[in-house]
This record gives C-alpha cells, structure tokens and sequence, in this order.
C-alpha cells in the first residue's frame, strides 16, 4: 500500500508537469510553479520568475496575499498594511457600521486618517508563511483494508502528530488539507491578524452597480472594492484588537500599474478559491445540474422575490437585509448560469465521452483492467442512488436557511438537545451563549419579512418533497393547516415566541424542564421538531450511509484518472488554499452572433444609469466627473476604463484576488464570473470561461477623484512597466 501512496503522489505531479500551450485551465500550488509551470507562463508573457511569485526565504508574491475573513482573498497595498479587497466581501463590515442616519452603503466610507479607520470584531486576514507536502508522514500505515472511518481516524492521528512536530512561531498556525480527493496532503503554515479595520468603501451605486441584474454578467461596469488596514502588535505579530496596535509592515506589497491592459495581455490571479469539482464522473454532474441547482434556485428564487419587494419599499429594511439578499442572490444566480452553461457546452456529453475514453484504456490494459474494471461504474451507481436523497437535503437546507424564524427555532432544538447531553446544570451557560448569538441576527430581522418568505418556502417545500422524506410529525401539522403555507406562517408569526429576541430571551429564561416541555407547544419549534426529525431519519440517515463508499470510489477514480490518462494535466480541486491560476486577457463569443470585447469603461455605467433605481443609480459627483471627462492620470483615450476580463480559472473565494500583469504589478481585482462560465467549478471550458475583474485605473479614479482620498492614494507605489524605456547597449567602436 505505501508504494501505491508514494505512486499516486508521483503520478499527481507528472500529472501537473503535463504542459499544453497556452492552457489556461488550472488551479495550481504556487510552491510548485518552478517544476510544474513557469516554462507555459513565461511562454505566455510572464517576466518574472516562480521564485518572485513563491518564496519561503524572502518577501514573495505570496507574501501580499492574504485570505480575506476565511471567506474571501485580498491583497496588501502599501507598506503601511493597506488592504485591498472587494465592496461585497467588505459588505458585512459596512453594513455593521452603517444606521439610517450614518448610512455608509448608501454613501460610502472614507477615513481621513488612520485615527477615523474602524475596527470589525472578528475580521481576521491570514497570510501564508510556507507549504509543504506532507503525504508519506499523512497517509503512513493507512492499510487498503480500513474502512473510510477507520481509514479517517488513522489520517488524522498522523495530522495531528505532523502538527505537533511542523516547526512554527508561537504566533504561527499550522494547517493540513487533502488534495486530489485525499490521495495528498499539504501542511500550511500561516499567520493570522486579528485587527483589521475599514479604511473605504465607495456608496453602492458605485460598489455595488448593477446589483442583482448584472451579477454574473457582462459586460460589467461594478467599481467592487473596499480598502481595509492590517495592525499589528508593536512587535508586527498578529495582536488582538488594541488601540496601541500599529499599520502592520508587510513583508511584501504589491505595486500598482497605471498602464493598463490590452489584448492577449498575460495576467495572474492569487488568492484562496473555495471549492471546485472538476473531477466527478457522469451521474454526479447530471445530479448537480438537473436535481440540486434547480431545488437550490427555486427556493431562493421565491425568498429573493418576497425580500426585493419589501427592501424596495422600506429604507430600515434595506439596510437589515443587504449582506443577507447579496449572498442569497449571489449563489442563486450562480447556480443558474452553471446550469445553462452546462447544457450549453454539452458538458454531461463531454463528461461522457471521457468517462468512455477511461473505460476503454482500462480494457485494454490488463494491469488497469485488474485494478480499475468496474470502478466508475460503481461510482456513477452510488451519485444515482443517493440523488433524491441529495436533492431533498437541498430543499431541506434551503428551507431553514432562508426562514429565518425556523433558523432561530432549530438552534433552540440543537441547546436543548446539547444540555440534555452535558447536564442541565450547564443550560444557563449554554443559554447564554446562544443568546449572544442570536441577538445580533435579529438586529437585521423582520417579522413580516420573514412570514413571507416562510409562505413562499413552505409551499414548495411540501409539494416538491416527497411525503416520504418528510415523515409522519411535519406531515400531520401541515394537513392542520390545509396543507397551505399562508396558513401555517400566520400560526407561527403570531403565536411563536421566536417572532423576536426580547419573547425568545423570556421564553427560555425559564426553568430547563419548562423550555424543554412548551417547545412542543410553540409553533415554530413544533414544526421544526417534525422537520428536522423527518430529515434526520428519512433524508440524512441514508444520504450518509452512501457518502463514505461515494469518498473511497471517488478517492479511487482521482488515483486513476491520474494513472490512466496520461495526456490530461491535472490539478487539484480548489479547497480554500493558497492558488495561482493564469491567463490572457481576451472577449469571447458566448453564444451565436454575440461577441464580447474585453474590457469597458465609464460610458457603459452612464448608458446603464438610471435616476433613483435600487440597482443603477450613479451619485452625482461621479456623473460630474464624466461629464467633464476629469479622469486624471487614471484614464486612456479620452475613457475612464472600468472593467475588464481574462480566462484565469476561478471561483468563490477569489472574490478580491489581485489581478496581475506579468511583472507582479496590480492591474486589477478579480470579483465575479461571466454567467456563461460558471459552471468552471464542474466543467471548464477555455472558450467561453471568463473571470471579470475591475480595473486598478477604476479603483484608484473613485478612491482619488470621487472620494478625494488622497491620503491613501499618497500611500501607493505606482508604476509604469510598459512606459519603461529599454536599456540600450552602448555602441562600441568597430576594432
């Protein structure tokens, strides 16, 4: 079995070795890009070396980038700690200091200086110090006879031993991720600040423009960014938030580029992208895209309608539920451009036809054929089993999530449940806690909000799942209240003491035995009790006795494919770690007689303005600015450029990644996808696969001209790579 291991591991880097020209598909480790990459990056345009980009012994690439809150990238700008990343992965922070009366989504926060930055509770900004692989120490004496649990238990005692023993500051951090389905293992050491305050955020019609509408889409003319600072302790360490603490001194920032971009334009992307499956067999892609995406979308298609309705209409409203709509309609309509592009690009055929290809070079291999006959088979068998279980856990999921009131209700169950399990004496401390929890969410509650979307999601919820995987307990009240989701919300909203924290604090600041017997009273834990018991044995129960073979013919397929097509590069699914992907800035053709360009400019966001509209609105002074053509050293042409696009393979996570130009500079940050190209996390496909990242001109135009911030643009290191004059050899007289 360790010769297996120490195989697999091999396989997986010649794998990665495996250069096609100009291939810009991929998800790479930069500590591996000397081996693996540079050759095809400095053959596309890259002038630096992989050495610049990843380096343990000096300041690096690497260096610059840091994993925004765990959900998001950025990128520090200035030796100052500076941090760049974008408006919508700030938008929780904003919106947490903003109030009807200092309304900073509406009309954006600058700080003056540092003195005016605020602080965010629990923002934190992760930086990677170094990466190893750590696979012969991870997956030493993991027999091929173990179960997954025996298997995971045996992993995870060797994790935890390479943890213990990885050399490491006292400040430092050690983490390990599986990679290639769990066939390699690498060790992260980081470094994570705990001080991070808001700096700048433009107004939303600038942050935000578009909104929903052109989320996903282009062309795209969304100036998303925000500008926070990293402190540190006075020693430069990561500190806990203190008045005392100083601008971090990062061991690398990155330099800006006034120059722009052009056609065929090398670029990189750095950051931490989130989750990708590009390696699934058949079954899984079809479950994904005609079961799980069309559940997922409906229930939040009917939740978005009902809050896009009242945050039209209310002013509080809009400012409660902006974080909550943004990242409901984000995922919503992700999911929908993965379908399209999926049937579009025929991506189940193409899945297919590979799947056909690995099945014949196993035949006609008799070594494959004795490791590796019947193996996708069994794979595509189990994802066709466990998919109405996979769809009806979707339903489920969304349906708690998007409620809020049954949210609130099913964590009251899961405190009870967890003081029964550790004693009653423990409910005033487990009561408390929770409490603080859920006050703050209830700051951005509304009851009548809520008893819309509830409505809405019930309905569907009862009428798309099956009565079998709903059990006998939920079943029962919904035939009490005629099987009508009106009904059954207006009982809850009016009778349920989660309709607020005040009656939700009353209610459980009671004996333990008094809680625990009126739950079956109130309505929202009665119904959630019959949901989450229903879901638990005729959902979940069988949705997780699948899951552990799914992971060993998964782990086994990923081994395999590795093996077995020796023409296909591989990389790693993404898993929230430190990446590079590269490409080239280019338009596409996304469908008949349309053809894209690669970039746009101001004039784009004033043919799309309209007066008062919740989506494209512009302030004033940025319709000023244009009409006097005032761009500054920021414009090109006589055009104030804004957004532009290149086929870097990315995904969530990437939100706030730098772009950048082939010398390291920043020329831009990455925020979204085109629609069409969302479906890259299943099935990437270079000709019509775009990420959309606003120009760095953009930034710096709002932060200079509109904002008149120019106590941050005075901490910038602006540059001109492409103005740069030749060095020109002396001529030497002839001999």
């Amino acid at each position: 079995m360790r010769q297996k291991i120490a195989m697999y591991s091999l396989i997986a880097v010649l794998s990665l070795a495996r250069l096609s020209a100009f291939a810009t598909e991929g998800m790479w480790l930069p500590q591996l890009l000397g081996r693996l990459n540079e050759k095809e990056m400095k053959g596309m345009g890259l002038k630096i070396t992989a050495a610049d980009i990843y380096n343990v012994n000096k300041g690096s690439l690497k260096d610059a980038i840091v994993s925004f809150g765990g959900f998001c990238t950025g990128e520090i700008i200035s030796s100052k700690g500076l941090l760049l990343t974008n408006h919508h992965c700030g938008y929780d922070a904003i919106q947490k200091h903003s109030s009807v009366q200092n309304n900073y989504l509406d009309k954006g926060f600058w700080a003056r200086s540092m003195q005016e930055e605020l602080p965010n509770a629990g923002l934190t900004a992760t930086f990677i110090v170094r990466i190893e692989d750590v696979t012969k120490q991870a997956l030493e004496g993991v027999a091929g006879n173990l179960t997954e649990s025996q298997r995971q238990s045996a992993i995870d005692k060797n994790l935890n031993r390479i943890k213990e023993t990885a050399k490491k500051e006292a400040w430092q951090e050690t983490l390990i991720k599986p990679f290639f389905e769990g066939n390699q293992y690498f060790l992260f050491v980081t470094e994570t600040y705990k001080d991070v305050r808001l700096v700048g955020a433009p107004p939303s019609s600038i942050g935000k423009f578009g909104a929903d509408t052109d989320n996903w889409v282009w062309p795209r003319h969304t100036g998303d960014f925000s500008i926070f600072r990293v402190y540190a302790g006075k020693d430069n360490r990561p500190a806990e938030y203190s008045a005392d603490n100083v601008p971090l001194q990062p061991k690398h920032f990155l330099p800006i580029s006034l120059d722009g971009i052009d056609a065929n334009d090398f670029t990189m992307v750095f950051g931490f992208p989130g989750r990708t499956n590009e390696y699934l067999p058949s079954e899984a892609v079809k479950l994904t895209v005609d079961g799980q995406d069309p559940a997922r979308v409906s229930m939040r298609d009917a939740a978005l309608k009902v809050i896009d309705g009242f945050m039209r209409k209310d002013e509080q409203i809009k400012i409660q539920y902006a974080a909550k709509q943004a990242s409901t309609a984000n995922s919503w309509k992700k999911w929908i451009g993965e379908m399209q592009g999926v049937r579009q690009t025929g991506g189940i055929r193409r899945k297919l036809d590979y799947e056909a290809r690995f099945q014949q070079l196993v035949k006609n291999n008799a070594e494959y054929q004795g490791t590796y006959s019947g193996l996708l088979d069994s794979l595509n068998n189990l994802y066709k089993t466990q998919a109405p279980y996979a769809i009806a856990r979707d339903y489920y999921t969304e349906l708690i999530r998007n409620a809020e009131m049954l949210g609130f209700a099913n964590s009251a169950i899961t405190l009870l449940q967890e003081t029964r399990l550790k004693g009653e004496e423990q409910y005033e401390t487990l009561k408390q806690a929770f409490l603080a929890k859920v006050k703050p969410q209830y700051g951005n509650y509304n009851n009548d909000v809520d008893r819309e979307v509830a409505t809405a999601l019930l309905d569907i919820y009862f009428k798309e799942v099956p009565s079998n995987k709903i059990g006998g307990e939920a079943y029962q009240i919904w035939m009490e209240t005629n099987k009508d989701g009106k009904t059954t919300a207006n009982k809850m909203y009016s009778q349920s003491a989660f309709t607020s924290y005040d009656k939700l604090a009353a209610f459980l600041n009671r004996s333990f035995k008094t809680v625990s017997a009126d739950v079956w009273k109130d309505p929202a834990t009665r119904l959630m009790i019959g949901l989450r018991n229903g879901y638990i044995d005729f959902v979940n129960k069988p949705y997780d006795e699948l899951q552990p073979e799914i992971n060993r013919l998964q782990r086994r397929y990923m081994a395999a494919q590795m093996e077995v097509m020796k023409d296909k590069r591989f990389y790693p699914d993404a898993n929230s770690t430190l990446r590079i992907t590269y490409g080239k800035v280019n338009g596409y053709a996304p469908r008949d007689a349309v053809k894209y360009d690669f970039a746009t400019t101001l004039d784009g966001v004033m043919e799309k303005y309209k007066p008062g509209d919740y989506e494209f609105d512009v302030p004033e002074k940025l319709r000023e600015l244009y009409a006097q053509k005032d761009y500054g050293q920021y414009g090109a042409n006589g055009k104030m450029p804004v957004c532009f696009i290149a086929s870097n393979h990315t995904t969530g996570g990437n939100s706030g990644s730098p772009a950048l130009d082939a010398y390291g500079n920043l020329i831009g940050l990455n925020f979204d996808r085109t629609w069409e190209g969302t479906m890259s996390d299943i099935n990437y496909d270079p000709a019509i696969c775009r990420n959309i990242m606003v120009d760095i001109r953009y930034v710096l135009f709002i932060v200079d001209k509109f904002a008149g911030a120019k106590n941050l643009i005075e901490e910038l290191k602006l540059v001109h790579p492409k103005k740069a004059k030749p060095k020109v050899t002396p001529l030497k007289k002839a001999a």
